[in-house]
């Protein structure tokens, strides 16, 4: 396989593949900050070829300089894990998108699969919505044939809606029609939130836990989690209008209805020119 370079142990029982790739469709890192807590301790089995799947020009590796000497340098990477919870066996693909050759990755991604045995496909993302964030953070779901997803989840939106894909998406889609059963997680992240956060991993974390029947710590994120909701929480009652868009949302949330017409769309994007850095971020979207 010329893009995957596998040394796959001899041991693997009926592994499952957890996928979560940095982008467009992990706002605020939730995916990968949960993947990597389910790889923590596991063993890199695997390497794409980065040299073919990464522009370095967008993805440039980060020098570091020691007492004006060049000393080393970080590149971007994508790997699998091997992780074992009990008798279960999780490959954990995370790490930075290809920015080349997905299709040709997705049919060598689809090889690997039925090579190692694959039972399931899991995609873990995170997509900036419309969401306060004093409610428990929702997760969107993504099926390949009902029935695969677990606990509360549901698949949606429902109807037919077009966004740009994402390499996760493609590989997801590739396995699918490949007969691996596929299950996507999407947590919604706050619009008005850029930067880590960590609470949204949680959530994915959690769902992770309950679909394959494991335990995977925390750590370090529900502290994150929770320091973060303070910062949240004192801008919030620090500014009046802050204070009612973010009522807003919680009203909108409870009521499990999704923001409707032009103006609260605009409402929405002013608010994220003006506000975005007092809520500890740019102003812009994830």
């Amino acid at each position: 396989m010329a893009l995957i370079k596998v040394n796959p142990p001899d041991d693997l029982r009926e592994p499952s593949m957890l996928v979560a790739l940095d982008g467009w469709v992990d706002a605020g890192s939730a995916a990968t900050n949960a993947a990597e807590r389910v790889a923590d301790g596991g063993n890199v089995i695997g390497e794409l070829d980065a040299d073919v799947l990464f522009d370095y020009r967008a993805r440039r590796p980060a020098l570091e300089i020691r007492d004006g000497r060049p000393r080393t340098l970080t590149w971007s990477k994508l790997t699998i894990t091997r992780s074992r919870y009990g008798a279960r066996d999780i490959l954990v693909l995370s790490g930075a998108e290809p920015d080349f050759r997905w299709r040709e990755l997705s049919k060598e991604m689809v090889a690997l699969a039925e090579k190692l045995g694959i039972v399931q496909w899991i995609s873990l993302g995170a997509i900036p919505a419309a969401v306060p964030h004093t409610r428990p953070v929702p997760i969107l779901g993504t099926t390949s044939k009902p029935g695969l997803l677990r606990g509360d989840v549901q698949p949606g939106p429902t109807g037919t809606l077009r966004v740009p894909a994402a390499c996760i998406s493609v590989l997801d889609v590739a396995v699918s029609k490949a007969g691996i059963p596929s299950v996507g997680y999407f947590a919604q992240v706050p619009h008005y939130v850029n930067g880590p956060y960590a609470t949204a991993a949680l959530a994915l974390l959690e769902a992770v836990n309950r679909h394959l029947e494991i335990e995977v710590t925390p750590g370090p994120l529900a502290n994150e989690a929770m320091l973060l909701r303070q910062r949240l929480d004192a801008a919030t009652s620090a500014d009046d209008s802050t204070r009612q868009y973010v009522e807003r949302l919680e009203t909108m949330t409870d009521e499990a209805r999704l923001p409707e017409g032009d103006d609260l769309i605009a409402d929405i994007e002013r608010f994220l020119r003006e506000r975005g850095n007092e809520l500890g971020g740019s102003g812009r979207p994830n």
